[in-house]
């Protein structure tokens, strides 16, 4: 699945906007996924060119950085935390709780595209163990029952049932 003309004009913008700005490969990364929601590849080569970098130096700062997405997420993103302290807290349990009710792994999207799956490690919440962050809201002491709660409506778009 490739990106759309429309989308391959808008990191040409982008590139645009962006290639005269010292260091701006970084801000244009978070530009392009903001607009696109991730960085596709079909991205590298544009980047590459117009900031006058070579692919294999975009693509390397793409995969370095875990926040950079390189296909499509879900509308919900939802991490559980990996950290000692919540996995002392019963982490574990819950993140396979989680996996078994979305019916995906980590880094997986479920069926209707609304939730994302991802591990985190450390929300910084660690007196409050486990923790679930959910888009950019943190959750603290999460249990299954808790879980099953947060995400309950993140199915909904709009008011309709997918």
């Amino acid at each position: 699945m490739g990106t759309s003309q429309n989308e391959q004009q808008s990191i040409s913008d982008l590139v645009g906007q962006y290639k005269a700005l010292p260091g701006a490969l970084l801000p244009l990364l978070h530009a392009i996924q903001e607009h696109v929601g991730h960085v596709p590849d079909t991205a590298v080569p544009i980047i590459a060119k117009g900031l006058n970098l070579s692919r294999a130096e975009v693509h390397g700062v793409i995969s370095f950085y875990h926040d950079f997405k390189t296909s499509p997420v879900g509308r919900h993103t939802v991490q559980i935390c990996r950290a000692e302290a919540c996995q002392s807290m019963g982490s574990r349990q819950l993140e396979a709780h989680a996996k078994q009710a979305l019916g995906v792994d980590y880094g997986e999207t479920t069926a209707d595209g609304a939730i994302t799956l991802e591990p985190v490690y450390c929300l910084g919440n660690c007196a409050c163990s486990p923790s679930v962050r959910i888009n950019d809201d943190v959750f603290a002491r999460v249990d299954a029952d808790r879980f099953d709660e947060l995400v309950s409506g993140l199915s909904l778009e709009e008011g309709v049932v997918k």
